[in-house]
């Protein structure tokens, strides 16, 4: 892409109504667009970043046997009271609409019921289980404060997987999969390092749950980190002598963190099934609850968690997993058309190398485009100029950590 055609603009100031660092940032480089508190379009460069995250994850959720679904937006009421999570009272995040010949529909903010019931037309034996079901989805939630930027808003994509097991054994066997896979895609995207899973509440579901949680000096979370076993306690079960006993982390090494969480994976039980009717047949002909649960993860959360964490005081700081593209070609032309010309000739043999490339064209001055390349943090930027001309060599920075090379032409094609 020419940065000449992006038809999005970099900002010197940043947001006066935003609080958080990631919106300010990536509103400044033109990543995302606010439409209003809560509520953010993605923008070409922002698409690219969260299509890349999405497909960081949905390459995981395949090695685990998942299957990739696009499940309704618009739900059902009736399925709902079923489980008895229609009510306000009960979920008091819902979005609700009306229909014009009468009647409520919601607006997902979730989609367990869905799912299950959907399931009762698939599950009949134990001979089709089990089963993993996952979706890319838009949720809807009106939260009553939305202060994080792109962290915590009121429409956003949600990966949900779902998996449906004969029994709590088969159950905890995917569970930990499901487990392992969240590191792999933490470490793919990033924040491997600085995230921990994180022994939680269960809420209704369970007595734990676990909470995958990335150290954020501006989290909303406080977790308690054991550094030896690289596990963490949310601070919700922190005096729990349970938690202490059935994982033998010592309370007396735990230090303390604020967090963001970037993932959960619950056990649901038998609670939908039941409440749904999603039984199986066993093999002696008995009628048993599906044992069932849930495993989500916020891609548009893993981005402006990136931001957060990886950004500095210069802009933002993509790993190269994730990053709109990998190479930021910049022309210090001016006037010089051999530049320009080098330039646009190195830019057609990187394309044709496969290499993703935004080349800054434009005609505006080299200061300029290091501050918006700085802002942009694409994690290489590839610099042509006069030198370039004269010794045959390019420099190259590396935008994670400043540090700056010449190479060859035929370096930079291997890039």
């Amino acid at each position: 892409m020419k940065q000449s055609f992006l038809f999005t603009k970099t900002r010197r100031e940043a947001p006066a109504d935003e609080q958080s660092k990631n919106a300010k940032l990536l509103i400044r480089a033109g990543y995302i667009h606010k439409e209003m508190a809560g509520v953010y379009s993605y923008l070409p460069l922002g698409l690219r970043v969260l299509n890349n995250i999405i497909e960081i994850i949905r390459k995981e959720m395949n090695t685990i046997g998942g299957e990739e679904v696009l499940l309704t937006t618009l739900q059902d009421p009736e399925i709902w009271k079923k489980s008895g999570r229609w009510d306000d009272k009960d979920i008091d995040i819902w979005f609700k609409t009306k229909l014009k010949n009468g009647g409520e529909l919601g607006l997902g903010n979730t989609h367990e019921e869905e799912i299950t019931a959907l399931m009762t037309e698939q599950i009949a034996s134990y001979k089709d289980l089990p089963q993993y079901i996952y979706q890319f989805q838009n949720k809807f939630r009106n939260e009553s404060r939305a202060k994080s930027g792109i962290m915590r808003t009121r429409e956003f994509i949600m990966k949900d997987l779902y998996s449906f097991s004969a029994d709590a054994a088969s159950h905890n066997e995917f569970y930990e999969r499901a487990s392992l896979a969240y590191e792999k895609i933490f470490a793919q995207v990033g924040i491997g390092t600085k995230t921990y899973r994180t022994i939680a509440s269960g809420g209704s579901f369970s007595k734990y749950s676990h909470e995958f949680q990335t150290i954020c000096e501006t989290g909303e979370d406080i977790i308690y980190i054991d550094d030896k076993k690289r596990i963490a306690v949310n601070k919700e079960v922190y005096d729990d002598p349970e938690v202490y006993a059935t994982t033998g982390i010592d309370k007396k090494v735990l230090r303390k963190e604020r967090a963001v969480e970037v993932g959960n994976i619950f056990t649901l039980g038998t609670r939908y099934s039941d409440a749904l009717g999603l039984i199986y047949k066993d093999m002696e002909g008995k009628n048993i609850p599906v044992f069932m649960g849930s495993y989500g993860i916020g891609p548009g959360r893993i981005m402006g968690t990136l931001v957060e964490v990886l950004s500095d005081e210069k802009g933002i700081v993509w790993p190269e997993a994730v990053a709109p593209f990998k190479v930021h070609l910049l022309a210090l032309a001016g006037v010089d058309e051999d530049i320009r010309t080098y330039a646009q000739k190195l830019y057609e043999d990187m394309i044709k190398k496969g290499i993703e490339v935004l080349y800054d064209n434009r005609d505006v001055r080299a200061g300029e485009k290091f501050a918006d390349s700085d802002l942009l943090g694409i994690p290489w930027r590839v610099i042509v100029g006069k030198d370039t001309l004269t010794s045959g060599n390019i420099e190259v920075v590396s935008r994670a950590d400043g540090t700056t090379e010449k190479k060859t032409r035929a370096e930079v094609l291997a890039l």
